[in-house]
């Protein structure tokens, strides 16, 4: 299985009806920076009527180690992750970059190990990012009960090749009939933090995040949106140090993750950070 380039693989998919019941896979960073994202995403399947299952013993995608060019360790990783989703429901990841990894690139790993290929590709079949799960399969369509307003949409750059999450991320937002979605002029660019990139090259990352961050406020957005939470928090965070470096008390670019803007939008009461 080879991955998309700009989620066309993702077009011709074939989607399943609702289910029952989904898996849903947090992610690391969801689980230990922004579990609120999380908590809203479950509650916006949850009231869809899907049972949510949520494997306690789930770590990480594997991503940071296959993307440093540490094979070995990547597959250690992978390979405590299959067990966790024994039953034959759709695994829902509400990270695009991350939920790439899982339907692209985990059967990659175990190339030369015909057995465990054939399970990571079973569970790579039937993983999904939360907007394109909730926009073909869940059909969500909900009121909204927000005051109008304009947001700007960021996309990963892999969650945006491998998932089309600015396609679906789109079409979600275009269902909210009080939101504009306002596009940015470098919406395809990477906003510097690429994992591993932003820490081992921190001066390349600080300039493109802040060409990021420019474009989106240029937009005259209210906010930005995102569904990847590695994403939201460098630009967010860049946002602010500029707020703070320029003496201002208010945040210039606030952010939130998709499914918190969602939730919120459509009568929902989002998860508050303890």
């Amino acid at each position: 299985m080879s991955s998309p380039s700009n989620g066309t693989a993702q077009s011709s998919r074939t989607y399943p009806p609702r289910p029952a019941a989904v898996y849903f896979y947090a992610t690391c960073l969801v689980d230990l920076f922004v579990p609120e994202a999380g908590m809203d995403a479950i509650t916006l399947l949850e009231r869809e009527g899907i049972r949510v299952i949520f494997p306690e013993n789930q770590s990480c995608c594997g991503q940071p180690a296959f993307s440093s060019g540490f094979p070995e360790e990547a597959r250690k990783v992978v390979a405590a992750q299959l067990d966790l989703f024994p039953e034959d429901h759709p695994v829902i990841v509400p990270s695009g970059s991350c939920a790439g990894m899982m339907r692209w690139h985990w059967e990659k790993i175990f190339a030369e190990d015909p057995a465990m290929r054939s399970r990571a590709a079973a569970v790579a079949a039937r993983t999904y990012e939360l907007a394109e799960f909730l926009v073909h399969v869940v059909g969500f369509q909900r009121r909204d009960e927000g005051e109008p307003i304009t947001v700007t949409l960021h996309t990963s750059c892999s969650a945006r090749r491998e998932m089309g999450t600015h396609l679906v991320g789109r079409e979600l937002l275009a269902r909210l009939s009080n939101v504009t979605l306002a596009h940015h002029g470098h919406e395809s660019e990477c906003c510097g933090f690429g994992g591993s990139f932003s820490i081992k090259h921190p001066d390349v990352s600080t300039a493109m995040v802040s060409d990021k961050v420019a474009a989106l406020k240029a937009t005259g957005a209210h906010e930005v949106v995102t569904a990847d939470c590695g994403c939201l928090l460098n630009i967010t965070k860049r946002a602010e140090k500029e707020d703070l470096d320029a003496g201002r008390t208010r945040p210039s670019l606030p952010g939130e993750h998709l499914a918190t803007f969602v939730l919120r939008r459509t009568g929902g009461q989002p998860s508050r950070r303890n």
